[in-house]
C-alpha cells in the first residue's frame, strides 16, 4: 500500500462528515483495513460475473474464448472503478465499484454468438460511445432528474432485487422449484452474521461484516456439500491475457440500436448510485450534485470505450456494493483505487477469479437480500426529503405502479412494440422513464413563482395562517426540501406577527415567493415603515422589573422587538426590509 501513499487525488467538494463513518470519501484507512475493505469489494464485484458466464452460456463459446471474455470483463471493471474513484474529470470521486451490466446478458448472447467475440467489439465501443454522450447531457437536467426520480429509481432497483434473492437463498430455482432446506440456512447464516456484525460489532467488526458472512457461508456449504465447481480449477490455467479480438462492425443495426438505448437507460442506475454515494457521505446532504453524476457516468463509458478493444462485456455500477458501502460506514475513494487495483492483478489470474465465481449461489442471495433492503429504504429517503404536493404525489406513486406492475404481470411488456420489448420487460427503466416524463409532464403550467393578496375580512383566517399555507402549498408544489419549507413556514409566520406588532399603521397586504433549487425567497408587503432590522438589537434590562412604570412599555416593546428579529434572523439565510412605492417590505432568503 505505499504506492499509495505518494498518490494525491483530486479534489471533490467540500462536504459535512457524517459522524457514523469509519472512513469517509477522502480519508485514507490504515494498510489492513484497507486492503481487507478492497477485498470485500472485488470479491462481491467479482462474484456477479455469473452474468458474462451466462451470455458466453447463450453464446455458445468455447472454453479458451469464455475465459478470455471474462478476462477483458474483469479489466474493464478495474478500469471504470479506478476512474470513478479517482474523480475529477474522469469520474464521480465517490467508491462505485463496477460489475457486468445484467441488462445486456440476451443481446451481448446474441451478438457474441452471430459474430464472435468480434461482435463484442462494437457492443462495447456503442455502449461507451452513448454512455459518454449522457454523461455530457445529464448534468444539464436537473430539472427533469429531481432527488424524487432518483428516489423512485433506487427504491424500484431495490424491490426488483426481492424476487431474485430470496430465491438464490431458497434455492426455488433449482429443478422441481422446491424450497431447498440447505441453501435457505447458508444464505440464513451468512445474513445473520453481516446483520448481527454491522449492528452490534465494534468499529473493526464492522468493516469487515461481509468478509465474516461471506466466509460464514462458504464453510457451511463445504460442510453441506454444497460447494461446487472445484474441479474446474485444476484445468484453468494459472496466468492467462484476453485475447484481443478483431472487430467485426457489419452487426445487425436494430441490434446496436438496442444496445444504445439500453446502455442510456442503464444511466438512470448510475445516476441513482452516484447520488446514494454523495448521500451516504454528506450528513448535510440537499441534491445531486450534477457534476458528479456526469463524472460517474463518464466513468462507466470510459471504461467500457477501453474494454471494448479486448472483448469485454460492458459494466455498470453495482448496487450491492453500495451496501457494502453501507455496511462497513466506509466511502473511502482509496478503497477503490485498491479495489480496481485488485481486480486488474485478478483479471490474469483466472484460478483466482474462478474460485471467486464459485461462491455459493444462497451467500450471494443473502448479500442481494441486504442490498434489497438498503436500496428500498434509501430510495424512499430521497423521495421524502421533498414536500410533495398532489402533481409529486402521482407521479412518485404512478412511477412505482408502472415499475411494480412490469415485474408482478411481465405479460404486459408483450402488449410493447416488439422493438421495444427489451426495454418493457425491465421494471427499472420503465419506472424511471415513468417518472421522468410524469416530472415533465406535471411541471407544465406550473410557475416558479407565486403572489397571493392576503383577505382581510372579518371571517377570513388570521393573516399569519394565509402566509404559512401560501408557504407550505406552493414549497408542495416547486418540490422543496421539506427542512428548508417548514423553516420558511415559521419565519414568514415569525415576520408576519413582528411587522403587525409594530402598531397600527403596520398592515401584511400580501405575500410573494420563488423558487429556483438553489434559492427560495419570500416576500412581505406590508403598509406603513419599513421593519427596522438592526444590526445588533437593542439590550432589554436584566430584569424589567427594576424599571420605572412610564418605561416599562417602551422596555418591553424593545425586548419582545429583539426576541422576534433574533427568531428571524436564526430562521432565514438573509433578511432585507425597505421602501418600494407606496409600500414597504420585508425579503427573506433560504438558501436550498
Amino acid at each position: 500500500m505505499a504506492i499509495f501513499s505518494r498518490i494525491k487525488l483530486p479534489a471533490t467538494p467540500v462536504v459535512k462528515r457524517p459522524p457514523d463513518l469509519a472512513y469517509a470519501a477522502s480519508e485514507k484507512p490504515p494498510g489492513i483495513a484497507l486492503g481487507g475493505l478492497a477485498f470485500q469489494h472485488a470479491a462481491t464485484a467479482l462474484a456477479l460475473i455469473a452474468y458474462v458466464l451466462a451470455t458466453a452460456k447463450i453464446s455458445g463459446l468455447d472454453g479458451d474464448a469464455t475465459r478470455s471474455m471474462i478476462t477483458a470483463t474483469i479489466i474493464g471493471m478495474a478500469l471504470a472503478t479506478f476512474f470513478q474513484s479517482w474523480g475529477g474529470r474522469l469520474g464521480s470521486g465517490t467508491l462505485l465499484v463496477h460489475i457486468p451490466d445484467p441488462l445486456l446478458v440476451v443481446i451481448s448472447g446474441m451478438v457474441a454468438a452471430e459474430y464472435g467475440m468480434g461482435g463484442m467489439v462494437v457492443v462495447g465501443l456503442v455502449n461507451g460511445a452513448m454512455t459518454l454522450s449522457a454523461s455530457y447531457l445529464v448534468p444539464r437536467l436537473r430539472a427533469v432528474l429531481p432527488p424524487t426520480v432518483a428516489g423512485v429509481v433506487v427504491c424500484v432497483a431495490g424491490l426488483s432485487l426481492i424476487a431474485p434473492a430470496l430465491t438464490h437463498v431458497t434455492g426455488l430455482d433449482a429443478p422441481g422449484g422446491m424450497l431447498h432446506p440447505g441453501d435457505a440456512l447458508i444464505g440464513g447464516a451468512t445474513l445473520l452474521v453481516i446483520i448481527s456484525l454491522s449492528i452490534w460489532g465494534g468499529r473493526r467488526a464492522k468493516l469487515f461484516a461481509l468478509l465474516a458472512g461471506l466466509a460464514t457461508g462458504v464453510v457451511l456449504a463445504a460442510i453441506l456439500g454444497r460447494l461446487h465447481g472445484l474441479d474446474a480449477l485444476a484445468t484453468t490455467p494459472i496466468f492467462g491475457l484476453p485475447r484481443i479480438p478483431m472487430p467485426v462492425f457489419a452487426v445487425d443495426p436494430g441490434l446496436l440500436i438496442a444496445v444504445a438505448i439500453l446502455a442510456l437507460m442503464s444511466q438512470l442506475d448510475t445516476f441513482g448510485s452516484v447520488v446514494l454515494m454523495q448521500k451516504m457521505d454528506d450528513s448535510d446532504w440537499k441534491r445531486a450534485n450534477m457534476r458528479m453524476v456526469g463524472g460517474g457516468i463518464r466513468a462507466n463509458g470510459l471504461g467500457n470505450l477501453l474494454g471494448a478493444w479486448l472483448g469485454a462485456y460492458p459494466s455498470v455500477t453495482s448496487s450491492a456494493n453500495i451496501a457494502l458501502s453501507h455496511i462497513s460506514r466506509s466511502t473511502s475513494r482509496w478503497i477503490g483505487l485498491v479495489t480496481a487495483a485488485i481486480l486488474a492483478l485478478f483479471a490474469f489470474l483466472p484460478q483466482v477469479s474462478l474460485a471467486l465465481t464459485l461462491i455459493p449461489t444462497p451467500v450471494i442471495g443473502a448479500v442481494e437480500i441486504y442490498a434489497a433492503a438498503y436500496l428500498v429504504v434509501s430510495g424512499i429517503e430521497l423521495i421524502a426529503s421533498r414536500a410533495l404536493d398532489s402533481r409529486g404525489i402521482f407521479m412518485v406513486g404512478l412511477s412505482f405502479v408502472a415499475g411494480m406492475g412490469i415485474m408482478f404481470l411481465p405479460g404486459i411488456a408483450q402488449m410493447a412494440p416488439e422493438s421495444a420489448q427489451f426495454l418493457a420487460k425491465n421494471g427499472i427503466i420503465v419506472a424511471g422513464i415513468t417518472a421522468i416524463t410524469l416530472n415533465l409532464c406535471f411541471r407544465l403550467g406550473t410557475s416558479q413563482r407565486a403572489a397571493l393578496v392576503l383577505a382581510i375580512a372579518s371571517d377570513s383566517p388570521p393573516v399569519t395562517q394565509q402566509v404559512v399555507d401560501f408557504v407550505e402549498s406552493h414549497g408542495a408544489t416547486w418540490s422543496a426540501r421539506r427542512d428548508a419549507v417548514r423553516r420558511a413556514a415559521q419565519a414568514v409566520m415569525e415576520a408576519a406577527e413582528a411587522i403587525q406588532a409594530g402598531g397600527v399603521d403596520r398592515k401584511v397586504f400580501e405575500i410573494r415567493g420563488s423558487f429556483d433549487e438553489f434559492n427560495l425567497d419570500f416576500e412581505l408587503l406590508h403598509r406603513g415603515p419599513p421593519l427596522v432590522l438592526a444590526g445588533n438589537p437593542s439590550k432589554s434590562p436584566a430584569n424589567l422589573l427594576d424599571i420605572d412604570d412610564d418605561a416599562f412599555a417602551q422596555a418591553l416593546e424593545t425586548a419582545m422587538s429583539s426576541v422576534s428579529h433574533t427568531l428571524l434572523r436564526r430562521l432565514a439565510d438573509k433578511l432585507s426590509s425597505g421602501k418600494q412605492g407606496d409600500y414597504s417590505y420585508l425579503r427573506l432568503h433560504f438558501d436550498h
